[in-house]
């Protein structure tokens, strides 16, 4: 999950990428060094007491201004469980941000029901006046419906300064990121917000319900890709593809088929319907009906019939007609 919001994060002239980690931070560190791009390495911060968001900030502050150094730049701060965020939204950001001159803005959404998240405040002018918890709220701050993210983007120079004067008076007794607002306002500083268009992109995963409705929305998205670059997918909807797997044009994918890992589809090629292929290469042309496999290579202009599990290192031949009864070998 935290990998789609690092690949959103990814933007023009990043000097640096901190990720603040707590629990389980060793594993954390190991996962997500292992898929990192050596041009953008990944630096991680340890946030050893969970003292809220405006504290996790806090802990990177010394890493941030020595990736910055003395010329002033901008900070990005995203929370690791939006993994529908896209970066075209994240560019957005940035660019009203710069040319609006803010010192902190702020990336808002407009839900249809806003429970649990906290209510965007605006002065009489539309500026940005203060974000308000949901459990901090009056019934009718409750009522509004624009929400904050929990993603924004604030002036380096004036982080430090603004983290070091936000308190922990508050129902959860944390220091809220979310505070910054009031602090640089009541500091006499430009501060302002940006609407996404797409309110989806601020889904948070809290619980198993909100992680199986982003599943599916970014199945949706890929499957979409994949349709414009020429797949074609009888029944998207039952289609899984995993975002590691690369598809040719003119692949054919039948309902019920399910793509994990790095597969790589060949052009022409008809999988399922009702495949499982988990790290499958396909060549060209070939035909896979319900079959199971895993860690397996299948020639150009292979079939391999319905009811076939090929077990993994299994090489199907260039042509080769496998069935059920097919005697395989390594």
């Amino acid at each position: 999950m935290v990998r789609y919001v690092l690949d959103a994060a990814t933007q023009e002239n990043v000097r640096a990428t901190v990720v603040v980690v707590g629990h389980h931070a060793t594993w954390v560190e190991k996962e997500l060094s292992a898929g990192a791009s050596p041009l953008r390495p990944l630096t991680f911060v340890e946030q050893r007491e969970q003292l809220g968001t405006g504290h996790a900030v806090s802990v990177a502050l010394a890493t941030i201004d020595e990736a910055i150094g003395n010329t002033d730049g901008d900070v990005v701060i995203l929370p690791g469980d939006t993994p529908l965020l896209r970066g075209a939204s994240v560019a957005g950001l940035l660019e009203v941000h710069r040319e609006r001159q803010a010192a902190l803005t702020v990336l808002s959404a407009d839900l249809d029901n806003p429970t649990g998240y906290g209510r965007v405040i605006h002065a009489k002018d539309g500026t940005l006046e203060r974000i308000v918890e949901e459990r901090d709220a009056t019934e009718g701050e409750r009522g509004l419906t624009e929400v904050n993210t929990s993603i924004m983007v604030v002036r380096q120079s004036l982080l430090g300064p603004a983290l070091r004067r936000i308190g922990r008076h508050n129902a959860q007794q944390e220091y809220y990121l979310t505070d910054l607002v009031e602090e640089l306002s009541d500091m006499g500083h430009l501060v302002t917000s940006w609407q996404l268009e797409d309110a989806s992109e601020a889904l948070g995963i809290n619980d198993r319900r909100q992680l199986a409705q982003a599943e599916r929305v970014l199945r949706a998205r890929i499957n979409d890709e994949w349709m414009a670059r020429g797949v074609t997918m009888w029944d998207p909807a039952s289609t899984y593809v995993d975002a590691d797997v690369e598809l040719a044009a003119e692949v054919t994918l039948l309902p019920g088929t399910i793509l994990k890992g790095h597969c790589v589809i060949g052009r022409g090629a008809t999988v399922g319907p009702n495949a499982i292929l988990r790290d499958v290469e396909v060549g060209e042309g070939a035909t896979i009906a319900m079959v199971d496999a895993t860690h397996v290579r299948i020639g150009a202009d292979a079939s391999v019939g319905s009811f076939v599990v090929l077990s993994p290192g299994t090489v199907v031949s260039v042509g080769e007609i496998v069935t059920p009864l097919t005697n395989l070998s390594h």
